[in-house]
């Protein structure tokens, strides 16, 4: 006991001081250190992501979903106020353009009291099948009058155009590529035809027999005839991919690098000092994922791969709606 009271507390007393003198000397001599890199503080600098201009091919195709509809029908009209006399077709009946539908014979009177009689025979007007027939004898009709509707043998594939893809298809194509579901093989169509309604236009009777959307809804419609050797039913489904246009070799930018999408835009560059400068550029055609670059920037040149300020996209999210997001860059 004598030797642990003399040596070996001692020694333990020696040792726990030297400890604390150590952390109060590191607390003393090293504290300014520790506050150079205060976790609390930004140690790391932030950069915009950046894309070059690059050369490529742009083949502006727009794809949307279509349904075979029969051709609508064709309306047969009274041509003289009158008196239906005869009816000389059936509902049923194949017809020609020429095949009688009618006879409609008015009786008026001259200045003089002579009676003034005329008798005129409706004709079908189009080819096709007599579907129905409006009228029956002894009755009275207007010009202008429905008699019946004639119709056509042929089918077309209608489809509903979103109003940004128009922008893609301001060169007027006239045929579309269609792939029927589990049909023959994909064909083109022609007679393409891209309608809006106007504004306090009387809606189509016939447009309601179609069956696209937009016949209803009141939006763009496209429509093209599908050609007489192909066999169609109405109410299949469709897939339109309508050309518009391809531009080869050509100056291109991700669709993300640029503020607008058709004729005009602006990108965005970063200066030597780290601000942002916006450039105005003219532009072509686009795939939903590039856009050519006609005017304003040069191949090389250094831009933002986004606009600033705009959402950043979701690259796990499936991809909705005409525009597709390239979250690898430019893409050939």
């Amino acid at each position: 006991m004598g030797i642990t009271r003399k040596w070996v507390f001692p020694i333990i007393r020696i040792v726990i001081l030297l400890v604390i003198a150590a952390a109060l000397g590191k607390l003393a001599f090293f504290s300014a250190a520790t506050a150079a890199t205060d976790p609390a503080q930004p140690t790391a600098q932030v950069s915009e992501p950046m894309t070059t201009v690059e050369t490529g091919t742009i083949t502006n195709d727009v794809t949307l979903k279509g349904t075979v509809a029969a051709d609508p029908a064709i309306p047969v009209k009274a041509t003289l106020a009158g008196t239906v006399k005869k009816v000389l077709a059936t509902t049923g009946q194949a017809v020609e353009a020429k095949t009688p539908i009618v006879t409609i014979r008015s009786e008026t009177f001259a200045a003089d009291g002579t009676p003034l009689i005329k008798t005129v025979t409706v004709t079908a007007g189009s080819t096709g099948i007599l579907s129905s027939i409006a009228v029956i004898g002894e009755q009275i009709v207007a010009v202008g009058d429905p008699i019946g509707q004639v119709a056509p043998p042929g089918f077309g594939v209608t489809g509903t155009l979103e109003a940004d893809q128009q922008y893609r298809l301001l060169n007027r194509p006239t045929e579309a590529k269609v792939a029927i579901t589990n049909g023959p093989a994909p064909f083109t169509c022609t007679g393409l035809t891209i309608s809006t309604p106007l504004a306090g236009a009387t809606p189509d009777p016939a447009a309601s027999d179609s069956a696209s959307p937009a016949a209803s809804s009141g939006g763009t419609t496209i429509h093209c005839a599908i050609p007489a050797g192909v066999t169609v039913f109405a109410g299949l489904a469709a897939q339109l991919t309508i050309s518009g246009g391809v531009a080869s070799d050509v100056l291109i930018v991700p669709i993300t690098a640029v503020e607008g999408t058709a004729q005009t835009g602006v990108v965005y560059s970063t200066k030597p000092d780290g601000s942002t400068e916006s450039r105005p550029v003219t532009l072509g055609l686009n795939d939903g994922k590039n856009v050519q670059i006609a005017t304003g920037l040069k191949k090389g040149d250094q831009i933002l791969q986004y606009v600033p300020g705009a959402a950043a996209p979701d690259c796990n999210a499936p991809e909705q709606g005409p525009v597709a997001v390239d979250c690898q860059g430019v893409g050939g």
